[in-house]
This record gives C-alpha cells, sequence and structure tokens, in this order.
C-alpha cells in the first residue's frame, strides 16, 4: 500500500438525507463511511457531494486526487456535464476511478465505458455470494475464495458493460442470478475498478472484506510513474538519412 496516496471519496449525500433507514446505517453520509475504511487502511482521504459548490470537485481538488470513488443513485441528471468533463479528462491523464454500486448509471462510467451500462435489478434483501475468480490479482489479495454479503439488491446479467479487461469477482444471488461484481479496466493512462455491492439500505461499506477490497483497489488504481506519453508529430530517435532517396 502506498500511503502518501489522496483518495477523494464523492457521494450524492441525498438518501441520507431524506431516508430514516439509511440515515440510521449511514449517520454521517455513505461517503463517510467508505472513507473511514480508506482512513484505517492509511490512506489519506477527503470527501465531496453532489450539493457542494463544483460538486466538491473543483479542479484544484482533481488534480490533487490519485483515486477518485464516486457512489450515486438518484440523481445522476444532477452532475454537471463540465464536471463529468472534468472527471474523464483526469482519468484518462493517470487519476484512478472506483465506481461503486448504482454509480454504474454514473455520467463519468457510462462516457468511460460507452455503453448504456443497464442491468437487471431486484430489491429483495437478498444474500449475495461473492466469488473471487481472479485469486492472484491485487484487488483480491488477503481475501478467501468466497465471501457472503448477507443482505443485498440484487444486480443481475447482463450487465451491458465492455468485457472487462480482468474479472476479478463474479456475484451469485439467492434468487439465482450471477453479475460481473468486480471489473477492471483502463482508459487512457487511468484504471478503473467498478464494484458492484453497496446498496444503501444494508451495512455493506461496514463488512471487513468489502473494505479490504476498496482499499486494495485504491493501491491498485493509483497512477504510476511510467513515462509520459508523446502524441503528435515526432522528430526521429535513429539517424534517418538516405531514408527514402533514390541512389544511382
Amino acid at each position: 500500500m502506498s500511503e502518501d496516496l489522496t483518495v477523494t471519496v464523492w457521494n450524492e449525500f441525498r438518501h441520507e438525507k431524506e431516508n430514516d433507514d439509511v440515515a440510521a446505517i449511514y449517520p454521517d453520509g455513505i461517503h463517510e463511511t467508505i472513507a473511514d475504511g480508506l482512513r484505517d487502511a492509511g490512506y489519506d482521504v477527503n470527501t465531496a457531494t453532489l450539493d457542494e459548490p463544483e460538486h466538491g470537485l473543483s479542479e484544484s481538488v482533481l488534480e490533487e486526487t490519485d483515486v477518485l470513488a464516486w457512489w450515486g443513485h438518484k440523481a445522476h441528471e444532477e452532475v454537471g456535464d463540465d464536471i463529468v468533463d472534468r472527471v474523464v479528462e483526469r482519468v484518462h491523464d493517470g487519476m484512478g476511478l472506483l465506481v461503486l454500486h448504482s454509480g454504474h448509471y454514473s455520467k463519468p462510467f457510462k462516457r468511460l465505458m460507452g455503453t448504456t451500462c443497464s442491468l437487471k435489478w431486484r430489491e429483495a434483501g437478498e444474500k449475495e455470494r461473492i466469488w473471487t475468480v481472479e485469486p492472484g490479482h491485487p484487488i483480491a489479495d488477503g481475501l478467501p475464495e468466497s465471501f457472503e454479503v448477507p443482505q443485498a439488491e440484487m444486480y443481475g446479467e447482463r450487465f451491458d458493460i465492455p468485457a472487462p479487461d480482468e474479472l476479478v469477482f463474479l456475484s451469485w444471488f439467492e434468487g439465482g442470478e450471477v453479475f460481473r461484481s468486480g471489473c477492471c479496466y483502463t482508459r487512457g493512462e487511468g484504471r478503473i475498478f467498478y464494484f458492484r455491492p453497496g446498496h444503501e439500505t444494508y451495512p455493506i461499506y461496514d463488512q471487513p472484506e468489502i473494505r479490504t477490497i476498496l482499499a486494495n483497489a485504491v493501491d491498485w488504481a493509483a497512477p504510476g510513474d511510467g513515462p509520459d506519453p508523446y502524441f503528435g508529430n515526432a522528430d526521429p530517435i535513429e539517424d534517418l538519412d538516405g531514408v527514402g532517396r533514390c541512389t544511382d
């Protein structure tokens, strides 16, 4: 783990204000519970919410953010397109992005995927079993072969996303459906991890396995130290004397 990483956890922060059941589980907001777990893992974590100026995602905030975690559900359309442009640009430039639960319908994720990101769903409080299908992946470090979320909202296939670069987790639900629940992508220089669990009416972000996954995902998605790519007209690296010339 890189302790010098800066993480920003973004949340609409609407359910917690409008629904007493959600407020009882996440009294300080889903973002603060996620942030507490990442702070416990040693990261420098800030939070931002929808109703702050610029949704809390000013240019300076994003410039200082190594990994952005995004939770949204009921107010996707309220996110300004200028902020979406800003987030997508930062991902292309190398910022990591963790997209959580219903954030699959967020504007940044849909823009980066280029698909509808639609799926089946059912809210019945059923058991979810999460299988680690890529045990050698860094995001799976320290996890068992499978573990259970006691109560969850069902998401089912087909999930209209591009085929993941790597699929780390697969979910099975008590009602019979399966779902690609831990998907890795690269866009430009940035890494993206979509992780399914996290419905607002269940204390999923307090579960130790979930906290381990999110902490591992931050480390995986963080920017690397590779060379900066150059685009455009380029001078030759090698000597081109005589190339393309006719000789007698």
